[in-house]
């Protein structure tokens, strides 16, 4: 029996998910398959979206204005298991609805134009066909709020709610991650009313915003202070006596250095591949160069007696 090579499999697997699939109950998934329930968003980091004081589709507001309020999210307490959304808005549109609300694959660039946000946040590449179904929700687009948690009713002048989606995140590194994206609210016909970007507006004490907390910095050096301390070097107490003979060799030694006190005036050559002889040793000699390698193991010698 042949086993399949690792390329079958991998090809295998990806013709698995190259299309939207059908469940049987009637649900449709991604070509990525399902998304993923979001259990571990960071607690005390705060998102939100303000709308601007223009209607991007003016149309909706011809005497001028547009949708006031804002969208909030944040990590669902007590275990970050899921986004929390709370949304506020006033002064919609007086027809139109009912009113549709997504999170999109793109900022609001500083022109504020709308269009320019892309389409839905969908990492799993689900696409807006077949409608969301709110009963399924990990088979719908990552952005889609409204299909999941209901849009905003016709003839509604405001609108509150709140509610936790699980496949959102505050994680900067998943694929959900809403904290750098928008907000966009559209008519029942998909025209986009008026959009927002997400920011952060609190964050835990201490963390700048990107995870860096300067608590932690401070701990790290106490603990480096600690270390200091458990590495200190104990002082020697035992004194060895050193023979008369060492002392007239470190003597005599100390006197044949003492002929190399000049400095050396020879200039470096422009070749890296020869080097000067230095002068101490032209003018000493053989000898200065014996004496100079006896006075370092002498040296070493007197360490290795010092520390016995």
């Amino acid at each position: 029996m042949r086993t399949p090579s690792t390329l079958a499999l991998l090809l295998a697997a990806a013709g698995a998910v190259s299309a939207q699939k059908q469940l049987p109950d009637g649900t449709w998934t991604g070509k990525r398959g399902d998304a993923f329930f979001i259990i571990d968003n960071p607690l005390g980091y705060v998102y939100q979206a303000v709308f601007p004081q223009d209607a991007f589709f003016q149309p909706a507001y011809p005497e001028g204005g547009n949708i006031v309020g804002s969208v909030t999210a944040e990590a669902a307490e007590p275990d970050g298991e899921g986004v929390r959304f709370n949304i506020k808005l006033s002064n919609l549109p007086a027809t139109g609805g009912p009113f549709m609300y997504h999170i999109h694959a793109k900022p609001v660039p500083a022109d504020g134009n709308c269009t320019a946000t892309g389409a839905h946040l969908d990492p799993f590449e689900r696409g807006q066909q077949p409608p969301c179904n709110a009963s399924a929700p990990e088979t719908c687009e990552v952005g889609d709020l409204s299909g999941k948690h209901g849009a905003i009713p016709e003839g509604s002048t405001s609108f509150t709610t709140s509610y936790v989606d699980g496949y959102a995140s505050t994680v900067e590194s998943y694929e959900g991650f809403i904290g750098n994206l928008s907000v966009v609210i559209h008519l029942a016909n998909s025209t986009r009313v008026t959009c927002a970007n997400f920011k952060l507006i609190e964050a835990p004490e201490g963390d700048d915003g990107n995870g860096d907390s300067d608590d932690d910095w401070e701990d790290g050096d106490d603990d480096y202070e600690e270390d200091d301390d458990d590495y200190s070097i104990p002082t020697l107490t035992a004194s060895v006596p050193a023979p008369s003979s060492f002392i007239s060799s470190v003597t005599s030694v100390t006197s044949v250095q003492s002929i190399t006190t000049e400095p050396s005036t020879t200039t470096e050559p422009t070749s890296t591949s020869q080097r000067p002889v230095p002068t101490d040793i032209l003018e000493a000699g053989a000898p200065a160069v014996i004496a100079k390698a006896g006075a370092a193991a002498v040296a070493a010698v007197v360490g290795v007696v010092f520390m016995l």
